[in-house]
């Protein structure tokens, strides 16, 4: 069957309702992220099962370095899968990501310790992060790009869901780190606890992946003429596009992969107890999830640019004050009220974010534009943007370098908000 009868035929049949669409994607990119953004909250635990060394700092660098390895495998994966939803579907797509990750989950799940087999145990960690890695790749293209042809008058709106939905995935994931850390014991979460958020994951994952194969199409990706060759045109023809693109996601990256590091910036800089650093981390997704939509719908009735020029504009000049106060005062109250602001700033900048980075490509070649943006923004920026925190911490002992790495990535994007205006 032609991809042209595919398309003829999913016009044909029942179109899922916008909200079905939305609830599926969310609750599957939610848990797709989920699988990621666990391993980063269990840094400390996974340096010393995985990663020993006689060092604390090199322990966890190499845990942290194994988790921005994995990224080096997104480009991969958005090339990938992302033509694989401008040819067969982004349904399609979507529901093979979430399997590759389930896979990925279920290996470091079951997999031993560093003192039981030696060094099998991170050769078999690093395996499974690069098949998360892959998976990843194609998973936000994919989503944003059915999400936003749900409806183009409402694009900003739809789209919203997948920061929403990785609102989500924090709220989950520090929910996680907050109930273990207060019911279990340092030697219990040691031994297996910290293994129940991944089969959590694992028992979660075969949902998802029949939600997802119950989506249907949507109309502007039904209707438009499928690229011949969605890889060679858009990395050819549509460079500009691409760059834009991954300065575009440069500061909504950083902040969400630097988030990633409370929990252990909080217990090892801050002297804070764990609990602090991942209550942090939930307020963060929750004023994620619920302002991500709002900025969105905002968006579809101002110029998305202008939003996020000054969300990003507000994140540059406020972060470095934000973590001056709070190295002068280290505490639960001072980190929360750092998470609030940035929390605010960061959703209206990821808010319109998706939908902004959609219209920028054509439908045809959507899905390979936006995963192959995000992912090369992700890899070189936000992958490693824990590990590059710890060094920094480690190498200047100023606790103002996650302060300084945000604002940096502030910058870019701005500069790239400026510029994405001649695709519009």
């Amino acid at each position: 069957m032609t991809t042209t009868q595919m398309k003829s035929e999913g016009l044909a049949s029942k179109a899922a309702s916008p909200a079905k669409t939305i609830i599926a994607v969310s609750i599957g990119n939610a848990l797709e992220w989920f699988d990621i953004v666990i391993y980063g909250f269990m840094a400390v635990t996974i340096s010393r099962l995985f990663f020993p060394d006689g060092d604390s700092t090199v322990s966890l660098l190499l845990t942290l370095g194994t988790f921005g390895v994995s990224f080096f495998m997104r480009p991969l994966g958005a090339i990938v899968l992302g033509a694989y939803a401008d040819r067969a579907g982004r349904k399609k797509a979507l529901t093979l990501s979430i399997t590759l990750m389930t896979l990925g989950t279920l290996i470091i799940a079951i997999s031993p310790s560093y003192g039981t087999i030696g060094l099998a145990a991170p050769l078999l960690v690093l395996i499974a992060r690069l098949i998360q890695g892959f998976s990843a790749g194609g998973e936000f293209g994919s989503a944003t790009a059915l999400l936003s042809e749900q409806d183009p008058d409402r694009r900003g709106f739809y789209a919203s869901w997948q920061s929403a939905s990785q609102g989500i995935t924090t709220v989950l994931a520090s929910g996680f780190g907050v109930a273990l850390n207060a019911l279990l014991t340092p030697d219990q979460l040691m031994n297996w606890g910290w293994r129940i958020p991944f089969f959590f994951g694992l028992l979660v994952g075969p949902i998802a992946i029949y939600i997802r194969r119950e989506l249907e199409e949507g109309e502007e990706f039904q209707t438009e003429k499928a690229s011949p060759s969605p890889i060679l045109e858009t990395l050819v023809t549509h460079r500009g596009r691409i760059i834009t693109a991954i300065g575009l996601i440069v500061l909504g990256t950083t902040i969400s992969y630097a988030s990633l590091f409370t929990p252990t910036f909080a217990i090892r800089q801050l002297k804070l107890p764990a609990t602090a650093g991942f209550t942090a981390s939930l307020i963060l997704g929750v004023l994620q999830f619920f302002l991500s939509p709002l900025f969105g719908m905002l968006s579809d009735r101002m110029r998305r640019t202008r939003i996020m020029t000054i969300a990003a504009g507000s994140i540059l000049v406020a972060v470095l004050p934000l973590y001056t106060l709070l190295a002068a005062y280290p505490t639960t109250v001072t980190l929360y009220l750092v998470q609030i602001v940035l929390a605010v700033g960061v959703s209206a900048y990821f808010g319109p974010l998706s939908s902004l980075m959609a219209e920028i490509f054509p439908a045809r070649i959507r899905g390979t534009g936006l995963s192959v943006g995000y992912s090369f923004g992700v890899a070189i920026f936000g992958g490693f943007a824990p590990f590059i925190i710890a060094w920094l911490l480690s190498t200047t002992g100023s606790l103002l370098a996650p302060g300084f790495y945000v604002a940096a990535a502030a910058l870019l994007s701005l500069i790239a908000l400026r510029y994405s205006e001649r695709y519009l």
